[in-house]
């Protein structure tokens, strides 16, 4: 049937105004939404909407985003204010309701321990769904694996054996064979740290390459510190770049801005290389010079007869001192955290407002003791680097806490294409936030003190903070994970 130029004319009209509608939500004034963001900022890094606009949420999905008046169940008012997608954190140790608290207050609505990971991926999902106020997920972890089949006496980090003894090829077998069950088992990713694994060979590295690219997940690496520690010796650095190149497998460096020390400009310019010759690598940073690990790890192997000024430098956040030799030795006996200084403030910089960097906190709180990393990354950048500074724009910043985290994991975790963005159908994790008031406040002496200017927080369509205060009694967070395949 051939249509005459008004008919077509009028059906042009009316797709569009149909896309329109599928877009923005229905027209006129609504009251089947659960919650309404009303007249907020609405920035969206994926599309680069930024604009005002009203946000409604129904059943835990954003199902609106409009130019006209929308109502529902329970109005926000953020007129002033910025709705955002939720910050996704990739580097989080802490996995409990203490740090979900900290984590929401400071803007985060998922939360992933993808560094060090886990050895049993199925109980760590189970115990951490009874109490979740936030999002949640884990890699498999090579560190975990280890020291579960050497079984080393450590804590988060290893102490004993895979820490300092090379594996047999038995072991070899079962390390593998234990990275592969978590990754049938729906782990986010593959976690490595060669740093906390001294004894572990290169080729024990790149087999976990190999196991990581054949699943497609990403890997997500603390790099062996370069011997000699000095600048543009990369050798850490270039281990895992080029097991990357040889297998395939998705690289992600984590805090390159501490790990990379004084070459941090040189990695970076790797990476870029890298990715122009079709190389998937990426690389995280937090904005902080200082950083947290176990005391008795085997970062520290070997220190007993370094300078006074060394250990002088080290902070043990349980009492807030500083260390000498003796109560270094003392320490190292126990499973304490300690903070440390890693790089300078100029390099800090440079990672944070490189546009390859996404950000991720590498977070921990214990009993309220820790870095003040845990509770303040987000609102530091938001704070600091965009708004005083003005050495990223506020867009870019977004970019980096939400959509980058995102597309990192979705191709193996296809979940994660429904966070990140402020999109119709995408999760309603929302952070809504004052741009001229965003601030951390927690410092190394108090870690434990709330970002400020982060006026609400949902997961999953649920307020978990509430005028700038936590909502108690909330436990709306749920598990991200990938599919489960089936062993063969």
């Amino acid at each position: 049937m051939k249509l005459s130029s008004n008919a077509r004319l009028i059906l042009v009209a009316t797709i569009f105004l149909l896309g329109l509608m599928a877009v923005a939500g229905p027209m006129g004034a609504q009251d089947n939404y659960d919650v309404v963001i009303s007249n907020g900022r609405v920035m969206d890094p994926e599309t680069g909407l930024d604009s005002v606009r009203d946000v409604g949420i129904l059943a835990g999905k954003i199902r609106a985003i409009s130019t006209s008046t929308l109502t529902g169940k329970t109005m926000i008012d953020a007129k002033n204010l910025v709705v955002a997608p939720g910050f996704i954190d990739l580097h989080q140790h802490g996995q409990d309701a203490e740090n979900d608290k900290v984590k929401a207050a400071d803007g985060v609505t998922t939360s992933l321990e993808l560094e060090v990971g886990v050895a049993d991926v199925d109980s760590w999902y189970a115990a951490r769904a009874k109490n979740a106020v936030i999002n949640f997920g884990a890699s498999v972890g090579h560190i975990p694996v280890r020291m579960a089949v050497m079984h080393d006496p450590g804590g988060l980090l290893p102490s004993g054996d895979a820490a300092h003894r090379q594996a047999t090829a038995t072991e070899l077998d079962q390390i593998q064979a234990g990275i592969e069950k978590g990754l049938h088992r729906g782990a986010l990713a593959v976690g490595m740290g060669p740093a906390y694994t001294a004894a572990a060979t290169n080729w024990e590295i790149l087999e976990v390459f190999q196991i990581t690219a054949r699943y497609g997940a990403s890997i997500h690496v603390h790099i062996r510190g370069s011997t000699p520690a000095e600048v543009d010796n990369l050798t850490g650095f270039q281990e895992v770049l080029s097991d990357a190149a040889a297998t395939g497998a998705p690289l992600h460096i984590v805090h390159i801005q501490s790990t990379g020390g004084l070459n941090v400009v040189h990695e970076l310019d790797m990476i870029r290389g890298a990715r122009a010759r079709g190389l998937d690598v990426t690389a995280e940073a937090y904005p902080y010079d200082h950083g947290m690990t176990e005391l008795h790890s085997a970062l520290f192997d070997n220190k007993e007869n370094a300078p006074d000024s060394y250990f002088a430098s080290l902070l043990w956040p349980e009492t807030g001192e500083h260390l000498t030799r003796e109560s270094f030795l003392r320490y190292r006996k126990t499973m304490g955290l300690v903070i440390l200084p890693a790089t300078t403030p100029e390099m800090v910089r440079a990672a944070i407002t490189d546009p390859l960097t996404m950000i991720a906190s590498d977070g921990i709180l214990i009993e309220g003791k820790g870095h003040p990393r845990t509770a303040g990354t987000y609102a530091r950048v938001l704070g600091e680097y965009v708004r005083q500074e003005k050495a990223l724009s506020l867009m870019d910043a977004l970019r980096k806490m939400t959509l980058m985290p995102a597309q990192r994991l979705e191709k193996h975790a296809p979940v994660f294409r429904d966070k990140g963005r402020i999109r119709v159908g995408a999760d309603a994790d929302i952070t809504v936030f004052d741009p001229d008031k965003i601030i951390d406040k927690a410092t190394y002496e108090k870690p434990m003190q709330y970002s400020e200017g982060i006026h609400f927080v949902f997961v999953n369509g649920t307020l978990v903070v509430k005028d700038g205060k936590l909502v108690e009694g909330v436990f709306p967070g749920r598990a991200a994970r990938a599919p489960i395949v089936p062993e063969k």
